[in-house]
């Protein structure tokens, strides 16, 4: 029995393991670092200082979208959990989150703007729920919020712009 293995008796709403090019077994990222296996509705991944954790739904195409553990966001270091206000669900990552409703969609945060947000109180302080992935601008990264947005530059650090409600 795996790590993996184990988190899947404690997930197994993630379905059964799905054959994908003649096996189901457990697979060992291209980093050589972690391990995965895929489910109908899911998948796991551990690492050995982290462990396993769960992926599913908008949170994970959002992140495959972003190049999954080869990604900005790498591996994930939480289940999917549940926040509020609201129905909010997130996952956090070895190099950032991805928060999700189902009125705004999946969106991910990172870096400086993420230790901002989570400085003044995540998804529940006035800014709310991300409506929008970090963004590289010139001289600087920008993610908007529900009530703001949160603007990091290298003279200014992140600082929070815009109207807040």
């Amino acid at each position: 029995m795996s790590a993996i293995d184990d988190k899947w008796f404690q997930c197994q709403w993630l379905g059964p393991p799905v054959d994908e090019g003649g096996g189901s077994a457990e697979m060992s990222m291209p980093d050589g670092h972690g391990r995965a296996r895929d489910y109908q509705n899911g998948s796991i991944y551990w690492t050995p200082e982290f462990g396993a954790f769960e992926v599913h739904g908008d949170i994970r195409l959002k992140w495959a979208q972003l190049g999954g553990t080869r990604g900005v966001l790498g591996y994930p270091v939480t289940d999917e959990l549940g926040c509020g206000p609201g129905n909010g669900r997130f996952n956090h990552f070895t190099g950032g989150s991805i928060y999700w409703t189902p009125e705004i969609g999946a969106h991910e945060v990172h870096a400086q703007i993420r230790d901002k947000w989570a400085e003044l109180g995540w998804q529940s302080s006035r800014l709310g729920y991300p409506i929008s992935d970090v963004r590289s601008e010139p001289g600087r990264l920008s993610s908007r919020f529900q009530h703001g947005t949160i603007v990091w530059a290298p003279a200014t650090g992140a600082v929070v712009a815009g109207n807040i409600d």
